[in-house]
Parts: structure tokens; sequence; C-alpha cells
């Protein structure tokens, strides 16, 4: 589909502006194609500005082809544990620098307004870090015995009737916490199924398994949903990535829930699918750098 260079702009610009061509700089539809394609294709007769299909979107100002564009989206969409930056840098011929970043902006354009469900959903949560025995032993002795101490939370839920899927990284897991989560994302009377964590105890129309004595199933009480969810979530921390940092995660997770809501989808359309959420989303490389919180002397 991708011969040349374009061959992807024409599907680039198909998938974000569909019939009618509009301003990447205002949004008006009054353009017209400038006659050199010089300093850019097109130009807007509302605000007098020129622009291309990349304006506005995480492609502004990228000097990387189009094309190289369209096959990281490709091979995001149809990698389903991710891909990682060093595979990336292979495989279109970048740097891996350029593969981190481009990958970090696609995972903007995942990210999406979070869902109203209407149940019946459930609700878990999942720890992301690195195993306690890979630690320094100091810092391994610090964390023994806290549960996900060293790790980060997340807490997530999934839709029944949808089959749709919503997380976020959160900063704890007690109850006014997951609450407002669980609020946020539910109608009223929604049927919440969770495990036997007393953060959710006090939930309204709620019920639980109880995981710690071996009950997994009980009538329509489970969580095999969203744990199925978090089982892929974690299989690419491991054998794809490696580490999450915790600055990071929240793309991470809006990525592989968008991936899991769409993929029902053929492989095109799940690319034109990302390529739409890109308009008005800008990643510049000095926030991905900014300060990471780390303590003093400490490395992502």
């Amino acid at each position: 589909m991708f011969p040349t260079e374009e061959s992807a702009v024409k599907w680039m610009e198909d998938a974000a502006w569909g019939d009618e061509r509009c301003c990447g700089h205002c949004g008006s539809v009054n353009t017209y194609a400038t006659k050199s394609g010089k300093p850019q294709p097109y130009r807007c007769r509302d605000c007098k500005r020129y622009f291309s299909v990349r304006t506005g979107t995480p492609m502004e100002c990228s000097p990387l082809p189009i094309r190289k564009w369209v096959y990281a989206i490709y091979l995001d969409v149809t990698s389903l544990k991710g891909v990682s930056s060093m595979k990336l840098h292979r495989d279109i011929g970048v740097t891996q620098k350029t593969a981190w970043f481009m990958q970090q902006r696609i995972r903007e354009a995942f990210s999406f307004q979070e869902p109203t469900f209407t149940g019946p959903v459930e609700v878990d949560e999942v720890y992301m870090g690195g195993k306690r025995k890979n630690m320094h032993a100091k810092q391994g002795r610090q964390l023994e015995g806290r549960g996900g101490a060293g790790k980060t939370a997340v807490v997530g839920m999934k839709d029944r009737p949808s089959k749709q899927v919503s997380a976020q990284v959160v900063e704890n897991t007690k109850h006014e916490t997951l609450r407002g989560f669980v609020m946020d994302r539910t109608r009223p009377g929604a049927r919440i199924y969770t495990d036997g964590s007393g953060a959710y105890a006090p939930l309204p129309n709620h019920e639980s398994v109880r995981h710690s004595v071996g009950e997994y199933v009980r009538g329509m009480a489970h969580t095999n949903g969203v744990e199925s969810f978090w089982s892929m979530l974690k299989r690419a921390y491991t054998g794809t990535f490696h580490k999450m940092s915790p600055k990071h995660l929240q793309r991470y997770v809006n990525e592989f829930c968008a991936r899991h809501n769409i993929r029902d989808l053929d492989t095109i359309r799940q690319m034109e699918h990302v390529v739409a959420r890109m308009i008005g989303k800008r990643l510049m490389c000095r926030d991905l750098t900014a300060d990471n919180g780390l303590p003093s002397g400490a490395r992502e």
C-alpha cells in the first residue's frame, strides 16, 4: 500500500481529514493547495498560514518521512505486546533515540477521553515494577514485607457488555482513590465486581470474590476479564520493554487500553483510528525528558 512517500502522504491525509481538508492551525476548512508545494503544500484562507498533514499532530517538525511514521504505526497496532524502541529502530532504519521518541508520540495519540460504562464492570489493580530479588540488597530489605512497595499502582476496569477497558496510574490504592476511579467511569446503578480488597467494600451495587481463600468465581462475580488485560500488560513489561518508568507509565497503559478497545477492527482501520486521534496532540522532547522526580543521582 505504501511503495512511495507520496502514497503514504495521500493515505495519511485521507485518514486524518476524510473528504474535507482542514487547517492544522485554526481548524478552518477554507483552504487551498499551493502551486509549488512550498513552504508547505496547503494554505488556510482564514488564518493565512501554511500547513500540512503533520501540522498540529505529534509528527509536526519531525524530519522523518511520513512513510516511516506509517510503518511505525503499523508495527505498533499489530504487535499485541508492543514494540521496543530497539526493534523499531532496526525495522525502520532510525536511531534508537528517534524510535523511542516516535513511540512516545504515537502513544500520546492513544490517550482518549475516559468512557462511562453502564456495567456490570470488573475492577482490579496491579502493581508495575521490577522484582524485589533484582533490586539492590539494601533497597530490597527496606521494602521487605510491604506488598506493592517500590512499585507503581494501576487500577483498571473492564465493562462486560462492551468489553472495553479503562485504566489509570494512581498514587495509592486507598478507598478514596479507588472509589473516585470507579464512580468517574460508571453510571449510577452499575453492578461492580472486584476481589476481596477492603478498599472496594463501601462501593454501591458491589460484589466481590475472596482470592485469599481460593475463591475466584461465585455466580456472576469474578474479575477474570480485567485480569486477562493485566496479563497482556505484564507480558509486555517482562518480554518487550523490561522497564516502564513511572513517569511514562500512563502512556503505556493508554496504549494497551486503546489497542484492546480497537482489537475487533481490521489492521488498516486500526491505523486510521490512530492517525485520526493524532490531530491536536503535540508532545515535545523537552516535556518527555524533563525532571523525572527521581531522587538525586538516580537514573531512569
